[in-house]
């Protein structure tokens, strides 16, 4: 892995360098490597390239070795002095080179990481900011110090582990060539584009390691040395444990927040020992645990010929286009690259070069300038979202309205406004962009009443099962289902016929959805209405096809901009500042009216479970939510410890089998390093032993198959491709007890053939020792006999605000804390802050830092978007499927910047 940590003091930079990087490890001699000064900028001080202590000093405040006058301009006190970008091996890499008695894999290793600075460097940028310019640009050259250590901090009284790492202290200077001095670096892009950088360095050391004759096997995270049994691995990772117990008891998830864990939690050095005594050490463990390979390389070196996977650079781009392309229509060129590099660890015969050369001559991938980088979509994506786009401009006008004129409403104001409008309307798709907690069940229940009084049936939709099958059946709608239901049942799709077909939460619906229902509702000449708010959280699939149609389409929306769900008038405000965007206007109010409680870092849930007990009570519905699943864990497990203490759940819990989502992607699932032994496997088509919608435990993992035993012990040979449209879990147990709230996270039937919905929620009532279960739905008090087949459950007590969203109760409690500010934005805190009718209480152990995460608007951009697309409604009448010809792209692989005009020019007339 690569971590890039910044460095913002000159006297912590240098106490840094004296004791962590100068002084390469814990021991003596043999051990420690000089570290050299590299980079063109390097070069150009003219300083001599191995390290000084008082060179370093000197760079470190910004003066110039040589010249001794300030090496950049100096415009802020708390100026970063440098960035440590270090490098770490996988954990069997540095296992072989503590055994080896030769440098050949510190070798490999150290070139893999001076090829990958010099990527890093050759994207240098520095700020421009003379003649009212601000922007940044490339610039020549970086100045960094490389260290080699060898070795990881011990843990408590243990000798320190193997672990083979690089540190290389980059400073923040460059070389600006047009105006001919040294200037600060801008490394904002390359801090966004590590995971690439991450991605090049396993590729590399792979291949290097490959050469030398070692075989690898990759890894969701990178890879290891073939033949090094897992449980050596797990012998050597002592101090990841540590770090990742400790991150674990203090609820810490954070990335940054982790590396700041290392550095509180590092033990003080042992002196006086050698790298013999160490390997000597190190051997003894190894043996103890049963591994000798008579403790030399060479037994693994040459075990087979090099061969790696047979795959072509082809193969790893499109790899990367089916992965990445699945959840986004645009996506970061080097995204997509670093997918496709790390699809061909394992195969040397595919270089890095060949990738980049097969994605440049890709004739499907579109790119364009997008910020700072270049981002990308497909000619497929595009054509997706033009066929949305010309669906709805050609239809425009077409049908014949439910009433010729508006007929009189029980509901008045804007919301009569929009019925009237969905009744009146000649056009065959209508959005009704409704805020949270604006009333749109009240208009549907009226709206539906009044397509009825005019002879018209109304199916209604939703994209979720507990939106559909849950809350909108409770709502009374009884026929309602779901967008997937309704796509796929022919007897559904025929009831449609000249009728309407209303979807909510429509905002939740991906491009291809969108596109299969306005294809539907066109052939079956029904009225589409599309409810929803595109505010809230999007579609997990790719594309936000709702905005599309508003931002793009053109399909102008019936708004809903009064909030009825908050009944407390500051409350209110709050929300309505959130809805539009405003979320410094909305914190505020929050804060004024004191449902922003900060709490104690090292206690992020005693109040919060105080507080959820009262309202309990007291008869009030509450729901608690968090941005992540692992705080939402934290809160369960607090206010369960509390239930039982109370007696309000049994004390003596049963623990039940539970299956996890490992959320693959379809690209991912056909890939043999996304399997191990004891993942679960749902097959949802039929193979050739094993039926549809059939479970299997892997028991073992092939090049080209895995092996799967069934719940009755029969075994099943199925190939990967075979898994495409399989669901992947991993084993767990879930601790309940009888009055504990579980709820469903998927579909599924009880023993009695009852429809267990996703989402669903339930109490239950007894727990047999069978681990079968019966509970009940606190709304419809209706019973459930779940099977121990049915292991998709978990705790109900905290939902993530994807899983709240729909919801409305009287009170919300929102878990969030710095942990969970990396899953915190604005639609995030929207969704959270907007559940409640009555009250809302925030509780976070930084309130200005949850400020600044909640105030960030995260939005998928179209790949219309992307190409600054402007659609025009009679142009667009005409338009037919077209593809997008290579000659867009310039030599490099760039698409050329295009004006608004000459893009709607090229679309309107490439037919």
């Amino acid at each position: 892995m690569i971590r890039m940590i910044q460095s913002r003091s000159a006297n912590n930079a240098k106490e840094y360098f004296s004791e962590s990087l100068l002084r390469s490890d814990y021991y003596m001699n043999e051990q420690e490597f000089k570290g050299l000064f590299r980079g063109k900028v390097a070069e150009l001080l003219g300083i001599k390239r191995e390290i000084q202590k008082d060179v370093f000093h000197t760079l470190c405040e910004n003066i110039h070795p040589i010249e001794g006058v300030p090496l950049t301009p100096l415009k802020k006190t708390n100026r970063t002095v440098g960035y440590d970008i270090n490098f770490h091996c996988p954990k069997s890499v540095s296992v072989l080179h503590a055994l080896s008695k030769d440098g050949h894999i510190l070798q490999a290793f150290h070139q893999s990481v001076l090829e990958t600075m010099n990527d890093i460097e050759q994207d240098a940028q520095t700020r421009v900011r003379k003649n009212g310019k601000d922007e940044n640009r490339p610039a020549d050259g970086l100045l960094y110090a490389d260290f080699i250590h060898q070795t990881a901090r011990p843990v408590k009284d243990d000798l320190p582990d193997p672990h083979l790492h690089c540190h290389c202290f980059v400073f923040n200077v460059t070389w600006d060539d047009i105006e001919g001095k040294f200037k600060a670096g801008q490394f904002r892009n390359i801090k966004r584009d590590m995971p690439y950088y991450q991605a090049l360095f396993h590729k590399r050391l792979a291949d290097n390691l490959m050469e030398l004759g070692y075989k690898v096997r990759p890894t969701k995270a990178a890879f290891e040395i073939e033949g090094v049994p897992e449980h050596i691995i797990d012998l050597f990772s002592k101090r990841t444990n540590e770090i990742g117990q400790l991150a674990k008891d203090q609820q810490i998830t954070d990335a940054k927040e982790l590396d700041k864990l290392g550095g509180k939690t590092r033990a003080k050095k042992k002196k006086g020992l050698t790298i013999p005594q160490l390997r000597a050490y190190w051997i003894e463990q190894i043996k103890d645990m049963g591994f000798d390979l008579g403790l030399k390389n060479t037994v693994l070196r040459f075990a087979d010929p090099i061969r790696g996977m047979l795959i072509k650079a082809r193969n790893a781009v499109d790899y990367a286009l089916d992965h990445q392309f699945e959840r986004a229509s645009v996506v970061p060129m080097r995204k997509l690259l670093e997918s496709a590099i790390r699809y061909a660890i394992g195969c040397p015969r595919v270089t890095v070069s060949g990738i980049k050369n097969s994605f440049s001559k890709n004739k499907n991938i579109i790119k364009s300038h997008d910020g700072d980088g270049v981002s990308c979509s497909t000619v497929e994506i595009v054509k997706e979202e033009l066929a949305i786009v010309k669906l709805v401009n050609q239809t425009k006008g077409r049908n014949a309205p439910a009433y010729s004129y508006p007929p009189s409403l029980l509901l008045e104001d804007e919301q009569a406004t929009a019925i009237q409008h969905v009744l009146t309307t000649t056009d065959p798709v209508s959005i009704i962009m409704g805020r949270a907690g604006t009333g749109k069940t009240s208009l549907m229940q009226e709206a539906v009443a009044k397509f009825s009084e005019a002879g018209k049936s109304v199916l209604v939709v939703a994209p979720t099962a507990e939106a559909s099958r849950g809350v909108l059946r409770q709502e009374g709608f009884g026929g309602a289902e779901t967008v997937a239901k309704l796509l796929t049942d022919k007897t559904l799709q025929e009831k449609l016929t000249n009728q309407v077909l209303w979807v909510d939460e429509a905002g939740l619906l991906g491009t291809k959805d969108m596109l299969a229902l306005l294809r539907l509702a066109d052939a079956r000449n029904a009225q589409l209405i599309l409810s929803g708010d595109t505010k809230q959280h999007s579609s997990v699939t790719r594309g936000d096809a709702l905005r599309l149609l508003d931002e793009v389409a053109g399909v102008k929306p019936v708004g809903l901009s009064t909030i009825r769900r908050q009944k407390q008038e500051q409350y209110r405000y709050a929300v309505e500042a959130l809805s539009i965007g405003d979320a410094v206007k909305g914190y505020q109010t929050l804060a004024t009216m004191g449902a922003i409680e900060e709490v104690d870092p090292e206690d992020t849930t005693s109040a919060l479970v105080d507080q959820y007990i009262s309202l309990t009570k007291r008869k009030k519905s509450v729901l608690v939510v968090s941005p992540t699943h692992h705080q939402c864990g934290v809160v369960t497990e607090a206010i369960r410890k509390t239930l039982k203490a109370k007696k309000q759940i049994r004390q003596q819990d049963k623990l039940v089998s539970q299956l996890i989502s490992l959320n693959l992607t379809e690209a991912e699932r056909t890939e043999k390093k996304s399997y191990q032994k004891g993942l679960m496997i749902r097959v949802n088509r039929k193979t050739d032993s094993l039926k549809a919608h059939s479970y299997g435990e892997v028991t073992q993992v092939f090049k080209d198959s895995i092996e799967l035993t069934d719940k009755n012990g029969g075994v099943h040979l199925v190939p990967y491709e075979a898994l495409k449209e399989a669901e992947v879990y991993r084993k767990a147990e879930l601790p309940l007890a009888k009055g504990d709230k579980i709820r469903a996270t998927r579909n599924g039937m009880d023993k009695e053939k009852r429809r267990i919905n996703n989402g669903q929620e339930l109490v239950i009532k007894s727990i047999n020792k069978d681990g079968s279960i019966v509970a009940e739905s606190e709304t419809t008090k209706c019973q459930y006999f779940i099977g121990e087949e049915f292991q998709h459950i978990q705790h109900a007590y905290c939902l993530t605000s994807h899983a709240s969203q729909g919801k409305t109760v009287d009170v919300v409690l929102v878990s969030q804390p710095t942990g969970t500010f990396t899953a915190s934005d604005l639609k995030q805190f929207y969704v959270s802050a907007s559940r409640g009718r009555y009250d809302l209480k925030i509780y976070t152990d930084d309130k200005e830092g949850l400020l600044d995460h909640v105030a960030v608007l995260k939005k998928r951009k179209s790949a219309l978007e992307l190409l600054n697309f402007k659609e025009n409604g009679e142009a667009i009448a005409g338009l037919q499927d077209c593809e997008i010809p290579s000659n867009q792209r310039t030599h490099s692989g760039f698409i050329r910047p295009f004006c608004d005009f000459i893009l709607a020019v090229f679309y309107y007339n490439c037919h």
